[in-house]
């Protein structure tokens, strides 16, 4: 078995404590409690249930950290101490109609010196539930799957490659930039897939399963812990002008060197 730090212990944790209620109300998701949040975006009972259960494991272990929530905002820490960002259910739109593809989502960012804001991602975790597979990474110490050393995809050319993303729906992102993005994008490459969560998107361009990925109108704790699963195993993510604001844009682009280089080179050309 590989070792790890005792942050991902805490992390690998919370997630497999709040797993089986998720599993179980995913098994009965046609009874769930579901609320409107925003346009043709819900969120549920059991969101919120998972959440409380990773905020509770969570500030047990690291007391005086703060926490970035999908669900519960901004949870004020120690501003000289790291702090957590967590999505409780990565894909929730598939677990309400019954699709078994989402992921808890766990990362932590380090604070900049003087507590000068929020600066570098160094720890993620991306749980697959229903399968059990646990995605994790630390800054310096690799990418892994439970304990399987993880690296991006070989592949070089865009005809080989198979590319991950995101697409606009009601209320959410920029339809007109996603279609001049896909015409682009589309032609030159082996396939497309929209499996709707950005967390397993990106565990996956690191397990190489994907060659490459794109999408927008991300929100951090959507792509913290996928950000440094991607660099841990050897590949690049940038914002879609190829600048390291992909956190803070909430926009991504990443895959090995070769396919991001072309890949940034299409989306750049569609934005011009």
């Amino acid at each position: 078995m590989v070792s790890h730090s005792g942050l991902i212990t805490v992390m690998e944790r919370a997630a497999r404590k709040a797993a089986p209620r998720l599993r179980r109300d995913f098994g009965e998701v046609e009874q769930l409690q579901v609320s409107r949040k925003g346009p043709a975006d819900f969120v549920s009972m059991a969101d919120e249930r998972a959440e409380r259960t990773l905020v509770e494991e969570l500030r047990h272990a690291r007391p005086d950290w703060g926490l970035l929530l999908e669900e519960g905002g901004e949870i004020e820490g120690n501003p000289a101490k790291p702090r957590w960002m967590v999505d409780p259910v990565d894909g929730t739109s598939n677990f309400l109609h019954g699709i078994p593809h989402f992921a808890i989502s766990i990362a932590v960012q380090e604070p900049r010196p003087g507590g000068q804001g929020w600066g570098e991602l160094s720890h993620g975790l991306v749980y697959q539930p229903l399968t059990d597979e646990s995605f994790w990474a630390e800054k310096g110490r690799g990418a892994w799957l439970q304990d399987r050393r993880l690296r991006v995809s070989s592949r070089r050319n865009l005809d080989e490659a198979l590319i991950a993303t995101g697409v606009p729906y009601k209320g959410h992102g920029d339809h007109d930039r996603f279609q001049k993005i896909l015409a682009a994008v589309a032609p030159e490459v082996a396939g497309i897939r929209r499996f709707g969560s950005a967390a397993l998107d990106l565990a996956w361009v690191a397990a190489g399963r994907y060659d490459g990925f794109w999408e927008d109108d991300l929100q951090p704790w959507d792509i913290a812990a996928g950000l440094i699963l991607v660099r841990e195993a050897g590949g690049f993510v940038t914002d879609f002008r190829g600048g390291g604001a992909a956190l803070a844009k909430g926009q991504v682009l990443a895959g090995n060197d070769q396919i991001h280089s072309r890949l940034h080179k299409l989306v750049a050309g569609a934005l011009r």
